[in-house]
């Protein structure tokens, strides 16, 4: 559900309005990177991804058919968490189960079982069996796979290639820097892959392009705007690297 304007108790002295940006942001909720949708207070630069701003109260996952988990606006205990889909560190607003002592991102929370564009199909899974097309390892994290099997990528390394990444590009933009001036290893490091096979080259170019596009639609579920126009703006990211 989307509000033009909305009151959030993290935020009481201002209204935030929603907005869209190509830009990247740091959610002031779960203090995740963003994009795209965003509820902002231009007045204190204060944003919120779409899921930190209209949270769920009380939520059910079906990986945790047990598991009833609950919204914190801070992490509960005295001791560092980190999140059950990505395996990062929890550092704001939290689903946790109180039963089982999951917990998970707001944005990890929300991420569609089914990523589908039209050409490539992606299912969550919590674990796959095949290695991650970025790390090579198998069941670390929760993982989107493709319906060919031939594409598994875990979530933990998407976060990683945006904290190696996106860091740099949020850091650059609120200093004034030029967009396409960073992000500058992801799609290299979807085709190391295929570097040692010089047979079949259109093949191997179909097979990376395929692999590069199902990764901008798992960056955008991440960062929590699964649409194919913030996947396209990643991809064009991509491509000016």
């Amino acid at each position: 559900m989307k509000y033009n304007e909305i009151s959030h108790f993290n935020h009481p002295q201002h209204k935030l309005r929603f907005e869209y940006s190509e830009f990247p942001f740091k959610c002031d909720g779960c203090k995740e990177v963003g994009i795209g949708s965003r509820y902002k207070c231009s007045i204190c630069d204060y944003d919120l991804h779409m899921h930190c701003a209209i949270p769920s109260p009380t939520l059910f996952h079906p990986f945790y058919t047990k598991c009833s988990f609950q919204f914190m606006s801070v992490p509960p205990g005295d001791t560092p968490r980190y999140c059950n889909a990505c395996e990062k560190d929890v550092n704001g607003f939290v689903y946790h189960c109180k039963s089982c002592g999951f917990d998970l991102h707001p944005c990890c929370a929300k991420l569609p079982m089914v990523l589908d564009d039209g050409e490539v199909k992606l299912y969550l899974y919590r674990k796959v069996s095949s290695p991650c097309h970025r790390c090579g390892r198998k069941g670390r994290s929760w993982s989107y796979r493709s319906t060919c099997k031939n594409y598994n990528l875990h979530v933990a390394c998407v976060r990683e290639m945006l904290v190696e990444n996106w860091h740099e590009l949020y850091i650059g933009h609120s200093k004034g820097r030029k967009l396409e001036t960073s992000i500058p290893g992801l799609k290299n490091t979807l085709m190391t892959s295929h570097n040692n096979n010089r047979r079949n080259k259109g093949k191997v170019k179909k097979c990376c392009e395929i692999a590069a596009l199902a990764v901008q639609f798992v960056i955008s579920a991440v960062l929590g705007d699964p649409t194919a126009i913030i996947a396209g703006i990643v991809g064009s990211l991509m491509s000016r690297s």
